[in-house]
């Protein structure tokens, strides 16, 4: 009878919350929008924005790569950098030839963070990272920013 109830204590101790805290796991089911992280939002904020530019301009940007950094990289400027201050919100990193004598892609480089942190809310956030990927793409092409925008 004491091993009975001791192997019932055990399990018992396995399935209840912690500290009463309540179950631990996933707020929001992976299929919601709520689940996604801040990141993969943004992620996501960069795509839409990308799409109607890309789709006009899609033949002169196919050796172009966007990605996005959480922070930039605090050392040195280059020329081809949109600021806010001295924080810079994008940068666009020229082709060129790595150590090994291979050719490397031209790539626009976002920040998150500064990013994020200028924007008022989601709505704002989109228009800044809208007009940040225009600023940088007419950069790339040597166009000015209302011809790359379409206006």
């Amino acid at each position: 009878m004491a091993r009975g109830s001791r192997r019932e204590g055990l399990s018992r101790r396995r399935n209840r919350d912690r500290h009463g805290r309540g179950l631990r796991g996933p707020l929001y089911p992976a299929t919601l929008p709520a689940a996604r992280s801040r990141a993969e939002r943004f992620d996501a904020l960069v795509i839409e924005a990308l799409e109607p530019i890309e789709a006009r301009w899609r033949t002169e940007l196919t050796q172009l790569d966007v990605a996005v950094d959480d922070v930039p990289d605090v050392q040195g400027t280059e020329e081809d950098v949109v600021e806010d201050g001295n924080v810079p919100l994008a940068r666009l990193v020229p082709a060129t030839v790595d150590r090994q004598g291979l050719p490397t892609r031209a790539r626009i480089v976002l920040y998150r963070r500064p990013l994020e942190a200028r924007a008022k809310d989601g709505a704002d956030l989109s228009d800044l990272v809208h007009d940040v990927l225009v600023e940088q793409v007419a950069n790339y092409l040597g166009l000015d920013p209302d011809v790359v925008d379409g206006e």
